[in-house]
């Protein structure tokens, strides 16, 4: 497996992973209602709807990132997603910095989000890596290594 391919198997499974731990986070908040308790239901309330809009895009942005990256290698796609990666990192610690405000604080989903976060930082540095990978030049390196014998 070369270099750059090796960089895109690297990123989608940080992707999936991420997002399942994300759905999971999701579905935690959900429990409850297996065990015969109340939860808020939001899609009774219009008032709400724009924050179900960002949630479908906070999850369909990740999606279409684990997408391009397998179809193209291209410098400006590559520093485009590195900086998405960046803006979720930034993302996840808002709300691991929020949810510590809400009052009974449910232990359970910060570790999961600190999980999360940490997930989200091997992301950045993976995609900085893609980044900054010049395939021209590994190329030359291997070859200069090549005719030296080594």
């Amino acid at each position: 497996m070369n270099t750059i391919t090796n960089y895109q198997s690297k990123i989608n499974t940080l992707w999936a992973t991420f997002l399942l731990g994300t759905l999971f986070h999701t579905q935690l908040g959900l429990m409850p209602l297996f065990h015969g308790q109340d939860i808020a239901h939001s899609h009774d309330t219009s008032d709400i709807s724009w924050v179900l809009w960002l949630m479908l895009g906070f999850f369909i942005l990740p999606m279409f990132a684990m997408i391009a990256t397998v179809f193209t290698q291209s410098k400006s796609f590559r520093v485009g997603h590195f900086w998405l990666t960046v803006i979720y990192s930034f993302l996840n610690f808002s709300h691991i910095t929020a949810d510590l405000f809400v009052t009974p604080i449910a232990w359970f989903q910060i570790a999961l989000m600190v999980i999360l976060f940490v997930i989200g930082l091997l992301l950045n540095i993976v995609s900085f890596q893609w980044m900054k990978y010049h395939p021209s030049r590994r190329s030359s390196e291997v070859q200069e290594l090549r005719s030296s014998g080594v």
